[in-house]
Parts: structure tokens; sequence; C-alpha cells
């Protein structure tokens, strides 16, 4: 069995706290004892453990993540750039799936980070105000991306400002009838992200004289089968769109294979615009709407381990800007 960090307490001669602090390169060590402290623990084979530094600082070294889903590539590109912060300071990510409403409440009803973790990031899930409640009881720093919550870092993007880019790019090539997909329905955990897309998208329209057209718009689910699914309930419908906003990529990868599917061409017969700028978009060559995905979990990570080691109060809002990447899925309206 290996040597303990009281192991190396004791042949130093000092407390477990100040091996600890030595071992991690911490302050209020003098440097003869942190050099000798060193000179043991290597000497007895001692590597310092989790436990140990959490009995030095009263941390954990560890960051929650709460997310609504793992496996889709939003949510993935989020948490690679929070785990990619973390590490960079010496801290682990605890990451939680909560990709129902039943095992949302059993988190919530049991709290389990409770002691476990110096701060907790929530990715695009807004949260009532009893659950929002549970998390401040943690007492530890709360960090919320794609969404606003009093006493929480958040980090966002602009929604509106960026899918009215992708709907006015359109109506600047001379499409009126422009169909959406959105990404509402009950699995999206009442998410603000698609109703503020929905909004851009009518007033958009509105704004430009050619008018809402419930018709002209179908609910997916954020993934390429939604987004088929979508596209194909459009093309069945009494009108054909000679453009679509999705609202996001992987919709639109969807929407893009139902309109081949049907014997129309992209973008000779519909043009398709999505969001996101996925890694895939370029290779397919979707025009899309980008978003710094993997920055906004950089930004709340660091900004979580700033008021973990430094304390203090959340700053406001961060809003990361969004940009249109004209490719080659959308073109000026043809005639019919």
């Amino acid at each position: 069995m290996g040597a303990s960090l009281s192991d190396v307490a004791n042949r130093a001669g000092v407390s477990t706290a100040t091996v600890s602090r030595a071992l991690r390169g911490l302050p209020s060590v003098a440097e003869g004892t942190r050099l000798r402290i060193v000179r043991i623990a290597r000497e007895l084979d001692y590597t310092i453990t989790p436990s140990a530094s959490r009995l030095a600082s009263g941390r954990t070294h560890t960051v929650g993540v709460v997310a609504p889903y793992v496996n889709r590539w939003f949510f993935g590109e989020v948490i690679f750039g929070v785990e990619e912060v973390l590490r960079s300071r010496g801290f682990d990510l605890l990451l939680y799936n909560l990709a129902d409403a039943t095992s949302r409440d059993r988190f919530f009803d049991a709290m389990p980070l409770r002691r476990r973790v110096d701060a907790v990031a929530v990715l695009s899930m807004p949260l009532s105000p009893e659950q929002a409640a549970v998390l401040s009881g943690l007492d530890v720093p709360l960090g919320l991306v794609g969404a606003d919550a009093e006493g929480f870092a958040c980090v966002r993007i602009d929604d509106v400002a960026g899918a009215g880019s992708a709907v006015r790019h359109l109506i600047m090539l001379g499409h009126r009838d422009i169909a959406h997909i959105s990404g509402g329905g009950p699995a999206t955990h009442s998410f603000t992200t698609p109703r503020d897309r929905a909004r851009a998208y009518r007033d958009v329209l509105e704004d430009a004289g050619i008018g809402y057209r419930p018709e002209l718009e179908a609910v997916g689910d954020y993934t390429v089968a939604g987004g088929e699914r979508a596209m194909s309930a459009l093309l069945s419908g009494a009108t054909r769109p000679s453009a679509v906003f999705a609202q996001s990529d992987e919709m639109a990868f969807g929407a893009m294979r139902a309109i081949r599917h049907s014997g129309l061409r992209v973008p000779e017969d519909i043009s398709v615009v999505g969001f996101d700028n996925h890694e895939l978009a370029d290779v397919l060559d979707l025009t899309t709407v980008e978003q710094p995905v993997a920055e906004q979990g950089n930004l709340v990570a660091q900004i979580l381990l700033d008021l973990v080691e430094s304390g203090g109060e959340p700053p406001p809002t961060m809003t990361l800007p969004t940009g249109l990447v004209v490719r080659g899925s959308t073109r000026p309206v043809s005639p019919r």
C-alpha cells in the first residue's frame, strides 16, 4: 500500500494541510519546507490525491456541469470548452445528463452536487424559481449558458439578432415563401432559444412586409431526423417554400436530405440556412449563422473559477456575437 498524506506529514514534522499546500505549490509555505516535503514525498512514492487537496484548501477542485443532453453537437462543444479551462487550472468536471423530466426532478430533489463541487454550470436549461433556489442553496458560484437568471454568471448569444440575420439574407435574395423549422416541442425543456429565434423569424418577415404564414412553419427537435421530418411536412403543404431557415445546422442537414429525396435541388429549387456553424456545415456547403459554441463553455468556466478563487458577485450577462457565413446552399430566388 502506498504512503499516505499523514506519512509524509509525520516524516516532515508538519501538518497534513502544510504538506498538501506544499505539493500543490500554494503560498504560505516556506521554500525550504516545501523542498523538504517534496523530497520526502518522492522518497515515499506519494502522489497528492483530490481528497488531500480538499483537506488543505477546503475545496473539491471539481465543477458540476448540468446538461439536458450530452450526445448532441452543441452540448458536446460547450462541455469541451468548459473542460478545457478546468483542466488548465487543475479542476475536474462532474457531469450530470438530465435528458427527461423524471431525471430532472430526481436531480433537484436529491441534489447530489451538495458538498461535491466548488461551482455549477447549467447548459441551456432554463430553471424554475424552485430549481434555481435549490442550486443557490449550494452556496457556490453558479453559471448558466444560453439563458439568463438572477444570481448566475450568464453567458449567451443574441439569438434574435442571429436568426434575424439568416431571414434577412433570404429576403435580400428575393425570397418571399420562406419556411421555418423551429426547435420547439416538449423535448426542449422550455428553452428560451427556440422562442427567441422564432420571434426573430416572424418579426423580420413582418418588417419586410411579407407577413407570417403558419403553414410555412414546422417543428423539429434539433436533430437531423427532426429536420428531415419537418421539411417533408413543409413540402407536402399547399405552398412550396423557395427557402427555409432551420434553427440548427443539424435540422438544416435533415432538411437538405428531405429536399433532395423529393427530387428537388439545394439551392436551385430551395435555399437552406442553418444556425450554429456545425463542424460539418462547411463540408455540406451550408449557409449558416455562426455562434461561438466552445467559447461559451470557455467563458463560463473562466468566470466560475475566478469567483471560486476570488469571491465576489457574478458579472453582468456576457453576450457573444454571431455572424452569417454564406456558402453554397443559398442563391437568389428562381422564377417558377
